[in-house]
């Protein structure tokens, strides 16, 4: 749904910040694939398990696997905990001056982005679905963590920054708009006019005259709205050109100059549409970090109560 967070990054690195965003981009792909591979594994081993009335599981050779205190599950909640101390090294890194010498902040909010998403489906099979007690309300409170993160991950992605996660100004989002369109203008694949017919949006007398919840369910209908308008363009260019076009536009063509056009487009159009809500954005981005933060707090209270009591108690 969202294009990248800064927007003009790739003509504004130098080739090793290249390379070195393709390396943390595989190192991020791959931990999610493990993830994702551990999760499908143990749904598939222990399915009958996991759907086995909570008196009944006992009694399953696989208990002494995938209950919490298993061989399986301690393990998981090891790697569940580790993961979720990563997800808090971010905000730490603001506090404590030493953690900032080490790569850029936008690297560091990709892992915690990562970890926050990835360190829940650990605990869901840690815990074995036992989601009561005391246990239960860390999970849950979890959950709204990563909910509530989730939420603040998509406003943060409105507010364009460059390639040091510093935020752009308004003249400085004008300019890059502004180059966006002359790029737009210069190009032969795709006419003018068609694209601003199709990726026109609201004045922005009229986005300021609404109140705030409607200005950002707008907002999202056209980030939802976006990728068929893209389809769209894409679909006229092919016809244009005298082919088919690939369902509907949505398989990207072999035309270098259309797709680039068409890529200039989307580019346009996001950074446009986030100029257009960029007040409501910055008001509900900054508000939500005093949702989010109690959310985090509470959660790592939770978490520091029940190591501490299972690693008191030895159920190791």
């Amino acid at each position: 749904m969202n294009e990248s967070i800064d927007m003009d990054s790739d003509r504004a690195a130098p080739a090793l910040s290249v390379g070195q965003g393709i390396g943390r981009r595989l190192g991020i792909i791959a931990i999610g694939a493990a993830v994702v591979c551990i999760g499908i594994s143990l749904i598939a081993y222990g399915w009958d398990y996991y759907f086995l009335d909570l008196t009944a599981r006992p009694f399953s050779p696989k208990h002494v696997y995938l209950k919490p205190s298993g061989n399986i599950g301690i393990r998981l909640g090891m790697c569940g905990f580790t993961f979720l101390a990563m997800v808090y090294l971010y905000p730490l890194r603001k506090h404590w001056a030493f953690l900032g010498r080490f790569g850029k902040t936008r690297n560091w909010f990709d892992y915690h982005v990562l970890f926050g998403l990835t360190a829940p489906v650990l605990i869901t099979f840690h815990s074995a679905f036992k989601l009561h007690g005391f246990a239960g309300m860390a999970y849950w409170t979890m959950m709204a963590l990563v909910i509530s993160g989730m939420i603040g991950r998509y406003f943060y992605a409105q507010i364009p920054r460059n390639i040091g996660a510093a935020e752009l100004s308004l003249k400085e989002m004008e300019d890059l708009k502004n180059d966006l369109v002359e790029q737009l203008r210069s190009q032969k694949a795709l006419p003018f006019f068609r694209i601003e017919e199709l990726l026109r949006l609201p004045a922005i007398g009229e986005i300021q005259s609404i109140p705030l919840y409607r200005a950002l369910m707008r907002m999202v209908l056209l980030d939802i709205a976006r990728p068929f308008m893209v389809w769209r363009l894409r679909r006229q260019g092919i016809k244009a050109s005298g082919r088919s076009a690939l369902l509907g536009g949505v398989i990207h063509s072999s035309d270098a100059e259309l797709e680039k056009a068409v890529r200039l487009a989307s580019r346009q159009a996001a950074l446009s549409k986030r100029i257009l809500f960029l007040s409501q954005t910055q008001r509900v981005f900054y508000g939500w970090h005093v949702i989010h933060r109690p959310f985090s707090i509470s959660f790592a209270f939770f978490v520091i109560i029940h190591v501490s009591v299972v690693t008191w108690f030895g159920y190791f």
